[in-house]
C-alpha cells in the first residue's frame, strides 16, 4: 500500500506525466528515511538531506519514533493502513524475498512473531492505533488499503484534496490507470526489479504479488483464524479503528 500511494503522490505532483515518474525508482524518488542499504546505495536519510524542498519521503516508523522536525514543520503525512491478516501474509512473503532482513522462518512462526510485535517496526497493532490517535492533532490523512482497492478514484480524490491539488478529469483517469496493480506490477521503477538479487530476490517471491484484500483466506486455517481473531480483539480493544478483511 505504501509503494502504491507513493506512486499516486508522485504522479499527482507531476501532473500525470508518466515519463517524469519514470525518472528513477521509488527508493530514489521518495527516500525511505530510516532505511540504510549497503554501498553503492545511499542511506535514505542522506538522500533526503540532499533533496530540495518541498520533499516527499517515506517511512514505516511508528508515530512515537517520527523525528520531531516533522511535527515542528507541520508536514503533511499520508498514512496507509491494511488489515492485519493480509498484512501478515504480505509481510511474510516480503520477508522471504528481502535478503537484507531476518529470515521469517515458517509461516506459522512468522504469524506468532507478528502477533507478539517481534518484527521490523514493531507491533502492527500499536502502529495503526498510534497513527490513528494522532490523526486529529496533526495534518495526517489516514487511508485504508481496502478502500483504495474498492474505489481508487474516490481515494485518489481524497489525496488530491489533502495535497490541495486540482487536476483535470483526464489526468485523474490517467493516474488511476498508471497506478493500478496490473500496470505497476510491470513498472521497473516501482516493482523493485531494479534492485540486485542479493537485496531482493524476485525468484523467491515478486515484490508485487497479488494486491488483493482477502488473500489471507488462502493461508489461514479455521483454527489459526479463530486464534488470530481472539488475539486481535484483545489488542484492539477500546480503539475506534476498524478494518475490513475483504471487500
Amino acid at each position: 500500500g505504501t509503494t502504491w500511494t507513493q506512486e499516486i503522490v508522485d504522479m499527482i505532483q507531476n501532473d500525470g506525466d508518466v515519463e517524469k515518474c519514470q525518472r528513477a525508482n521509488t527508493f530514489d524518488r521518495q527516500p525511505f528515511i530510516e532505511w540504510a542499504l549497503p554501498p553503492p546505495f545511499n542511506s535514505g536519510l542522506d538522500h533526503a538531506q540532499k533533496m530540495p524542498s518541498p520533499r516527499t519521503m517515506k517511512t514505516h516508523l511508528p508515530v512515537q519514533l517520527l523525528p520531531p522536525s516533522f511535527w515542528k514543520e507541520n508536514s503533511k503525512i499520508i498514512y496507509v493502513a491494511r488489515n492485519a491478516k493480509d498484512t501478515v501474509v504480505s509481510y511474510y512473503h516480503f520477508s522471504r524475498m528481502a535478503q537484507i532482513i531476518p529470515n521469517p522462518g515458517t509461516r506459522e512462526e512468522f504469524v506468532e512473531a507478528f502477533k507478539a510485535g517481534k518484527v521490523l517496526w514493531g507491533s502492527w497493532y500499536d502502529h495503526v492505533k498510534g497513527w490513528w490517535d494522532a490523526k486529529d492533532q496533526h495534518r495526517i490523512l489516514y487511508v485504508f488499503y481496502e478502500d483504495m482497492k474498492e474505489d481508487p478514484k474516490r481515494e485518489i480524490q481524497k489525496i488530491l484534496k489533502f495535497l490541495e491539488k486540482e487536476i483535470p478529469e483526464e489526468i485523474l483517469n490517467k493516474i488511476i490507470y498508471h497506478t493500478s496493480f496490473s500496470v505497476m506490477k510491470h513498472n521497473p521503477m516501482a516493482n523493485y526489479t531494479t534492485f540486485p538479487s542479493n537485496l531482493v530476490d524476485h525468484s523467491i517471491s515478486p515484490f508485487m504479488r497479488k494486491g488483493m484484500p482477502g488473500d489471507w483466506k488462502s493461508y489461514f486455517t479455521v483454527a489459526q483464524n479463530e486464534e488470530f481473531d481472539k488475539d486481535y480483539q484483545k489488542k484492539m480493544a477500546g480503539s475506534t479503528l476498524t478494518f475490513r478483511t475483504e471487500i
